[in-house]
């Protein structure tokens, strides 16, 4: 007899994520657990959604709720609705959540409140930030888990400073399943070296999305900045989140871009294989931070903290916040010495899609 269980998703790292845990459910528990996928919509766009699905081999949401845009509770509340709609038609014996969006927490409380045990994949995650909305969303959803599955001890022990003991599993980290899956693909798949004319190892990659830059005019403004004279040194890519494109508008910002090589958001593979091949990395994401770690490239975060502390403490990744002069001063020391050794994995083996399914089964 299978269980059924209801993943919710909605955005670009759910997405991958839900792929090394999808992939293990075909390969390894067929007949065993029969999945439901809910897309909430929170990234609608083409870029953002649709080639993520096609690319990663993820299969067709049994829903699609299209809900995105709006104020966070709005957003929030709206999801939860729809949410509550589909389990109350799917029945499911399992809700699987995702990080740390909107999507997250709408579906933890749709099934909290009916009753329908939740589990958190990459949940104990703390940067002690509660201006940040994510900090807020992973809180309330691992108090509200029935399972907890961490990707580090780190996440472990934050859940144990709170209290939080039952059901706690450090199964290591699902990115890492996708990273080592992924990585060789990206390379051979990939064209996108060629594409914007770049060199392995000649240019550097730059991302940015958090609210807490891009809502922020003079933070922003740092940012793009800097990367605007760190491009008279080196091309900087930069693939631009629609969100980040709008206010940069808005701020009257966008003669900071004339430097950049600046693209629409990517497919996959290609942002993996830009990774793999990039100096070094600029991002504000969470996930890209990982990626670079994973693929010992050297990684500056455009934050005052980070949930990933351990790529902070072996050396791959460094917190220069929204300084330019910061960003560029570190930007100085990549490029005039070596990188540090990240090579030890505290992420696990590969195996944590595998690991989840097991206690779920």
């Amino acid at each position: 007899m299978s269980i059924k269980v209801v993943t919710i998703v909605g955005a670009r790292p759910q997405f991958i994520k839900a792929a090394a845990v999808s992939r293990v459910v075909r390969d390894d528990y067929a007949g065993k657990i029969d999945e439901v996928i809910v897309h909430t919509g929170q990234h609608y766009d083409a870029n953002m959604s649709r080639v993520f699905f096609e690319e990663l081999d993820i299969p067709e949401p049994g829903y699609n709720l299209e809900i995105s845009g709006g104020q966070h509770g709005a957003m929030t509340g709206r999801m939860l609705e729809a949410v509550e709609k589909v389990l109350l038609a799917e029945k499911p014996d399992w809700v699987l959540i995702y990080g740390d969006t909107n999507s997250t927490l709408a579906g933890a409380l749709a099934a909290a409140k009916l009753h329908i045990p939740v589990a958190h994949v990459e949940a104990g995650l703390r940067s002690f930030n509660m201006r940040m909305p994510e900090e807020i969303n992973r809180i309330l959803s691992d108090r509200i888990s029935t399972l907890l599955f961490c990707p580090t001890e780190t996440a472990v022990r934050n859940l144990q400073a709170e209290g939080i003991l039952k059901g706690v599993h450090n199964a290591g980290d699902v990115m890492y399943d996708v990273a080592l899956f992924y990585r060789d693909r990206a390379r051979q798949q990939s064209s996108i070296l060629g594409d914007l004319k770049l060199e392995s190892h000649g240019f550097a990659l730059a991302t940015c999305h958090r609210a807490e830059n891009t809502d922020d005019p003079q933070r922003l403004g740092q940012i793009l900045s800097a990367l605007a004279e760190i491009a008279s040194q080196c091309p900087v890519v930069f693939p631009l989140h629609p969100r980040t494109r709008k206010l940069i508008g808005d701020y009257g910002l966008s003669r900071l871009l004339g430097k950049l090589v600046v693209t629409e958001p990517l497919n996959f593979l290609d942002m993996v294989a830009l990774e793999q091949a990039a100096h070094f990395i600029l991002t504000d994401s969470g996930g890209v931070q990982k990626e670079a770690f994973f693929y010992g490239v050297p990684c500056l975060t455009m934050r005052d903290e980070t949930e990933w502390v351990e790529t902070v403490e072996l050396g791959g990744n460094r917190l220069v916040g929204a300084s330019s002069s910061a960003i560029v001063d570190a930007v100085a020391e990549i490029m005039s010495g070596q990188p540090a050794d990240a090579a030890a994995s505290p992420y696990g083996t590969g195996k944590a899609a595998f690991k989840i399914l097991s206690h779920l089964a």
